[in-house]
């Protein structure tokens, strides 16, 4: 896995997931939701990544 692209699945997963914590603790569904996504975004960057890495050894 590339470190850049390591580095902003690791990102992306870490706002998403305070995103989601603070929609969820103020009752904001929508940020909360949004929050989701954006670590899903992360998840499916990094799982990428890994795939990538296991084709190139």
């Amino acid at each position: 896995m590339s470190a850049g692209e390591k580095a902003k699945a690791k990102t992306e997963q870490a706002q998403g997931k305070a995103k989601e914590a603070l929609g969820s603790a103020v009752g904001n569904d929508r940020m909360a939701a949004e929050g989701q996504a954006t670590k899903s975004k992360g998840d499916a960057r990094e799982a990428k990544e890994k795939t990538k890495d296991t084709f190139k050894h």
